[in-house]
């Protein structure tokens, strides 16, 4: 590559860099303003120590359009909701992909059993029990107040059970796709989602997400609460958990924080890596919600550990309809209510949305993901396969003129304007551009930005199995226990392998010393960046280099051949011995 293509690929190459690791970057006025509320919680915690105060004591941060007001105190020792002095009875309702175990006392959702999901790697089965979530501490459709049900009717075809208690009634509803309806008579006020708890792979994230109706510029939107301006974002894992601010240290920091978030919205949805909870819809309008987050007491740095929501609303009708969905975080599924924003896909959600159809599709024909990653990566290759090729070619032509790009350097050295004017001469005569080998990385990145996000959160490569990986969501870590760096990742380290290759395969007009540390500086720096990286991103990428080597393999052929044709060898003919004779007589 000349100077300038490779100005252009190290820029390039910055942007990807910069994107895997910060993902969204962070603004410097919401980066202040979140130091300005940890600082606050920081001081009043001392403050607390001092005083001799349980740190038990949960934290409340306001908000006030779009900034945080500083951190208030609640009232020592809340009450705590009384519990009503009649038994608790549990019932539940069951489905092909939920188990709802239901509750007298409030007439809520305690318990949801995911029955497609397990909980460790590995098909469901009795040794390996389905993902639960547990919403004990905050039982779904919980109010202010725990009040004694009765069951006044059970209806296992349609899925439902009717409380009653008094005049008001609760109808809870199983529905397909992982939806919970819930119909209120003279039920009103606050309404909680349930809970999310944090994962135990550091690639895990606990955040939520709301649509409201002025996310900015009087227009709607959906509020990323783990990377835009929230209030919520230092107690999330985009905040005070790490990034590119770094972590903070737990220390003297409360256990719990209550943090609330007024303003009108049309759904509120908590989320981990893979599942979400949500109130989906409601015939009330939204006020805004309250989170209460957790934080990790066993971590010295700041890690959020569990989070749970309540939603409050404008408006008290004697009825009111609820739409709750507790599922997994997949497409299809949220696209349908209208919650596809809760997938977090960026500005590249454009191209993210039919790759993930795509993935599930050829998932479809052969149900093995990793298998659906090489047909996705080999889908691409084709795809861009002219662009490349006429990239490629293009490359091979800038190395061919390189000898009369020097004579000119050398003729107009003391002339650069001439210089500069001779050479686009030679590219034009030539039929060369020289940016063009820049053009496949430009179009790429963006397919690649996009494929990051699909792969590192999408539930089906959730203990996704293939060949000797066992989950296509986390790196390989074979031989964890003794190998270092979490393990023996082999993906990454043949990513990096075929990364050098293609450097080597790769037609260069600049210096070979240089070139040579391209081909060294480029694995390595691709071997750390993706080393802790989910295995199925990095399946992806070398099979990206595979193909790109041997298209560029194939072009040399080509080259080569095209070049014996025109410009053929020439041989002499053997001598006989009077042709030899009759040369030693021309000679004397």
């Amino acid at each position: 590559m000349n100077r300038t293509e490779k100005i252009i690929c190290l820029i390039l190459g910055g942007v990807l860099a910069w994107y895997i690791f910060s993902e969204a970057g962070r603004a410097k006025e919401s980066a202040k303003r979140q130091a300005e509320t940890a600082q606050a919680i920081a001081e009043q915690a001392q403050r607390t120590t001092a005083t001799d105060v349980s740190r038990q004591q949960p934290m409340q941060t306001a908000v006030d359009g779009n900034r945080p007001q500083a951190a208030v105190r609640e009232p020592a020792n809340p009450v705590e909701p009384q519990k009503p002095s009649v038994p608790e009875k549990i019932v539940t309702l069951e489905n092909d992909e939920v188990k709802l175990e239901l509750s007298t006392w409030g007439a809520v959702v305690k318990k949801v059993t995911l029955k497609n999901y397990a909980r460790d790697c590995g098909p469901v089965s009795d040794e390996n029990l389905p993902v639960v979530l547990d919403f004990s501490a905050s039982p779904l459709g919980a109010g202010e107040t725990i009040e004694a049900f009765t069951i006044a009717e059970e209806n296992p075809a349609e899925k439902s059970v009717w409380f009653t208690n008094g005049e008001r009634s609760r109808l809870i509803s199983l529905d397909k796709d992982y939806r919970i309806s819930v119909a209120d008579k003279g039920i009103s006020g606050s309404v909680s989602l349930g809970a999310m708890t944090m994962g135990s792979s550091k690639n895990d994230l606990l955040s939520v997400d709301s649509w409201v109706l002025d996310a900015g510029k009087g227009k709607p939107g959906v509020i990323h609460h783990g990377d835009d301006d929230s209030p919520l974002k230092p107690y999330l894992v985009a905040g005070l958990a790490g990034g590119c601010s770094g972590s903070q240290s737990a220390a003297g920091m409360p256990i719990r924080q209550v943090i609330g978030y007024m303003r009108p919205q049309t759904w509120v949805a908590m989320k981990n890596r893979f599942f979400v909870t949500a109130l989906a819809a409601s015939t009330e309008p939204i006020a805004g919600f309250r989170a209460t987050v957790t934080r990790d007491t066993a971590a010295a740095n700041y890690r959020p550990e569990s989070i749970s929501a309540t939603a409050s609303f404008r408006a008290d009708g004697p009825e009111r309809t609820l739409t709750f969905y507790v599922g997994p975080k997949k497409q299809s599924l949220l696209w349908d209510l209208g919650m596809k924003d809760v997938m977090e896909f960026g500005m590249w959600r454009w191209l993210c949305y039919p790759l993930v159809w795509v993935l599930n599709l050829f998932n479809g024909w052969i149900p093995n993901y990793g298998i659906a990653i090489i047909l996705l990566t080999i889908l691409v290759r084709v795809l861009f396969w002219p662009l490349t090729h006429k990239s490629t070619v293009g490359m091979k032509r800038m190395q061919e003129i390189q000898p009369l790009m020097k004579d000119i350097q050398t003729k107009y050295k003391d002339n650069p304007q001439r210089m500069q004017q001779e050479i686009w001469m030679l590219y034009k005569e030539k039929k060369v551009n020289p940016l063009s080998s820049c053009l496949p990385m430009l179009i790429q990145i963006p397919v690649f930005i996009a494929l990051f996000n699909v792969l590192r959160s999408a539930v089906e490569l959730r203990y996704a199995p293939f060949l000797w990986i066992s989950d296509l969501s986390e790196p390989e870590a074979l031989f964890a226990d003794w190998f270092p760096f979490g393990g023996l990742n082999i993906l990454p380290i043949l990513m990096a392998v075929s990364t050098g290759l293609q450097s080597a395969f790769t037609p260069s007009t600049g210096d070979a010393k240089q070139q040579r540390m391209m081909m060294i500086f480029m694995p390595l720096m691709m071997l750390v960046m993706f080393y802790s990286f989910p295995s199925a991103l990095s399946l992806y990428w070398f099979l990206s280099n595979l193909f790109s080597i041997v298209q560029m393999w194939i072009i040399r052929r080509q080259t080569a051949k095209k070049q014996a044709t025109l410009f053929p060898e020439v041989i002499d003919p053997p001598q006989t011995r009077q042709m030899r004779r009759h040369g030693a007589t021309s000679g004397q």
